[in-house]
This record gives structure tokens, C-alpha cells and sequence, in this order.
């Protein structure tokens, strides 16, 4: 990268390790508003430098980032892993078929092992809530949380929020605040990590949010969050700003709690119909993967300029970037937190 890139701004967040002073990330419940928004800020200079031609920094040149995912995935794996290629680290992909884990071994024991190896960092996704905290308090290097189990996914939320600050300013708004915004998460709200990830960080913003789901599928506890929920679909999309859908979890369901994905489709999926019930230009969101004709049918899903789930991809790895970029700052020797060090501006300096 050219050394003739403008140096950050000052943009008005706390100094030195203030401005992001968690070792991990392992749930949005842990942080500040101004700690999300800080988050943003760094990642909107990846987002940036992913769409030059060439893509490679060796910000991270010399560390190993461990991927560690114990429950299967797709695009949260590949994310993280090129956004550790980008910023120059050695990558190495753990997957549970092929660990230990299969064989008998405990999860303090696998923790033991993996801070044996001397990472620089570790990412981890595990099928139980509170496994990645366990594991984060067993090693000696930053964890960052790819999700465990209905608890949190940290990254994800983040990256959502990224997607439409984006989609806002370009229709002209300010997208730094979601003041006077309102969301609509629907879908399986009991199983779901985003849609707890997703409620935190955008009422820290600003936003209203609603959650629509059947009633086994809506946690008891939801109004003690600060959403408003819903049953009726119809009722909970009208004069919303965003519909943000969840796929049903079905591997995580213990009985029948739906009687069919048609019925669910009838009752709950986001149609033409439906989607007209939102405020003008409402904007639609989905972490994927998805399940088109389930909760979402393709023409919804691929409307150009109001769906933004492609764009979640995109957002996805430069906000990735940017957590692995901050937590490792102590292991690289970087200094002042926050003041613009290590960024992309002047890491190939």
C-alpha cells in the first residue's frame, strides 16, 4: 500500500485504550456504544481497500490466527479467513470433524492445547452458549466469538450495522445514528444469536426493534430487552424502516415447535405483499444462509437497491478485519489504541 495515503482523522474517540479496551470480543453485550461505533470506524478503512485491485497488507505479518470452529459453517469461515490473508496473517482453519474434540477430549483440554500452540489470536464458533467465554478465560491470546450456540455473534451484528450505515448514506441520510429508525428481526428469534447480537447493537445506535416470531419461537424474556414483539407479521412490518429475516434453525430445535416451513412460509415469509406493509424504500436484510420460498421468497431477496444481503457479505470481511486488527495490537507492539496506529494508512509504512 502506498505510504501516500491520507493519515486518520481525529475522530473524536477516547485515546489509547479507551477506545477499544477488551482483550476479546465476545459478545456486543460487552460494549460501549462508543466502543461499537469505534469498531465502524476502523472497519469503514478496510471496506475501503478491499475494493482496490490489490488487497494484501501485512499489518498482521508474522502472527497465526487460529480459525476454530467447532459447528459448521460456511461464510463466517471464509470471512474471517480472508480477512486475515488480507492483513498478512498465517491462517490455519480447525474444523471439528477433524479435531480432538471427536475423540473425547473436554473444552478446557482443547483450550489448553490451542494456547500451547502460541496463536496470536483465535476465532471460535461452538454449538453451546458460553463455550467461547470458557475457552477465551483459558488462553493467553485475544478470542474473538464467530458464535456459541443461541448466546452471541458479535462479528455479525457489527457487520450488519456497517451494511446500513452504508445503505443509508447513499440515499442521502446520515447513517453514523439510527435514532428514529425502526427494525423488524423475524424469524426464529428463540435459536437465533444474530437476532440477540442484532438487538443490542442497534438499540445502542439508536434504532427501535421490533421481533416478530411464532410463539414457540419467541423467547419469554424478549420484552426485558427492549424489543417489541410480535406474532402477527403484518402487524409487525408496518411503516418499518428494515426487515431483517432469520432462517429457521432446525438443528437447533428440540420437538416439533412448527407444524411445516409451508405453514411458516404462509404465516411468517417476506413477500411482495408483505414487504409493501413497510415504510416506502424499506430496506431488507438476511445473515444467511438463506432459504428462498421458506422466509423469504427470490424476487425479495434479490431487489436491487432495498435488498442489502449481498453487501452484508462484502461488509462482513472488512469488519473482520478490523476486529482482528485491534485485538491484535498488544502482539504486535503497537501503541495508543485509538490513535490512528496500525491502521491502514500507515501500516505498510
Amino acid at each position: 500500500m502506498s505510504t501516500s495515503d491520507p493519515a486518520p482523522a481525529n475522530t473524536g474517540f477516547p485515546t489509547g485504550r479507551r477506545a477499544f479496551p477488551h482483550r476479546d470480543l465476545l459478545a456486543i453485550a460487552q460494549l460501549e456504544r462508543h466502543e461499537i461505533l469505534y469498531v465502524l470506524h476502523e472497519a469503514e478503512r478496510w471496506l475501503s481497500f478491499n475494493r482496490r485491485a490489490a488487497k494484501h497488507n501485512d499489518v498482521l505479518a508474522g502472527l497465526t490466527v487460529i480459525n476454530a470452529f467447532f459447528e459448521a459453517s460456511t461464510r463466517t469461515l471464509l470471512s474471517f479467513e480472508i480477512a486475515g490473508k488480507r492483513l498478512g496473517a498465517d491462517m490455519i482453519n480447525m474444523h471439528a470433524a477433524q479435531s480432538s474434540v471427536r475423540k473425547g477430549e473436554t473444552l478446557i483440554d482443547t483450550a489448553m492445547t490451542l494456547n500451547a500452540m502460541r496463536a496470536d489470536a483465535i476465532v471460535i464458533r461452538h454449538g453451546s452458549s458460553g463455550a467461547v467465554a470458557l475457552i477465551a478465560d483459558k488462553v493467553g491470546c485475544p478470542v474473538l466469538n464467530a458464535g456459541d450456540g443461541t448466546h452471541e455473534h458479535p462479528t455479525q451484528a457489527l457487520l450488519d450495522a456497517l451494511t446500513l450505515r452504508h445503505a443509508l448514506r447513499r440515499r442521502g441520510e446520515s447513517g453514523d445514528d439510527f435514532t428514529g429508525m425502526t427494525v423488524c428481526i423475524c424469524g426464529d428469534i428463540t435459536h437465533s444469536r444474530v437476532a440477540r447480537s442484532n438487538l443490542l447493537c442497534l438499540q445502542a445506535l439508536g434504532a427501535t426493534v421490533r421481533v416478530c416470531a411464532p410463539p414457540t419461537l419467541m423467547p419469554a424474556q424478549i420484552a426485558a430487552m427492549g424489543a417489541e414483539p410480535f406474532h402477527d407479521f403484518d402487524a409487525a412490518l408496518r411503516g418499518v424502516d428494515v426487515v431483517m429475516m432469520l432462517r429457521l434453525q432446525s438443528e437447533r430445535m428440540n420437538g416439533a415447535l412448527l407444524p411445516s416451513a409451508r405453514e411458516f412460509h404462509h404465516l411468517y415469509g417476506l413477500n411482495r405483499r408483505r414487504l409493501d406493509l413497510a415504510a416506502p424504500g424499506a430496506l431488507v436484510m438476511h445473515p444467511g444462509p438463506m432459504n428462498r420460498g421458506v422466509e423469504i421468497d427470490s424476487d425479495i431477496a434479490d431487489l436491487a437497491e432495498r435488498s442489502l444481503v449481498t453487501r452484508q457479505v462484502e461488509t462482513g470481511v472488512a469488519v473482520r478485519m478490523a476486529c482482528l486488527e485491534i485485538l491484535t495490537r498488544t502482539a504486535r507492539g503497537v501503541g495508543g489504541w485509538g490513535d490512528g496506529s496500525g491502521t491502514v494508512a500507515e501500516a505498510s509504512s
